[in-house]
């Protein structure tokens, strides 16, 4: 994760540890190839369909993202909003509960473009 995200996501786990003491880090990073094996569960392989990004689709290609384990997601959610977080909670097709991400008002295209300016993310 880039250092701001990395923060935030232990910030976020520290507040969600006060009330559920399994609450953790899934994953922040993904390689393109780890993005595109999780594509293909449920479509090309065993399993229930967990993304509908494909490699370089996702918010954790370029770091900017992470998934939490907890128990309960909706507060968790609630707290990662205050902290300035997107939650996959809120979103409207595909309900993603582990998700967080920051992406400072860029859009995938931009990370894909290479248009990001990544110092404001130290």
């Amino acid at each position: 994760m880039l250092p701001e995200v990395y923060r935030l996501s232990q910030q976020l786990i520290t507040e969600v540890r006060k009330y559920d003491k399994k609450a953790r880090i899934l994953e922040g990073y993904r390689s393109i190839e780890k993005q595109n094996e999780y594509y293909e569960q449920g479509r090309t392989k065993p399993g229930k369909i967990i993304t509908n990004a494909k490699g370089g689709q996702s918010f954790h290609n370029y770091r900017v993202a992470f998934d939490i384990y907890t128990t309960d997601y909706d507060k968790a959610g609630k707290i990662g909003k205050s902290l300035g977080l997107e939650w996959g909670g809120d979103w409207k097709t595909f309900k993603d509960l582990p998700h967080y991400d920051l992406k400072k008002g860029y859009k995938i295209k931009d990370f894909q473009q290479n248009k990001v300016d990544y110092s404001k993310y130290q």
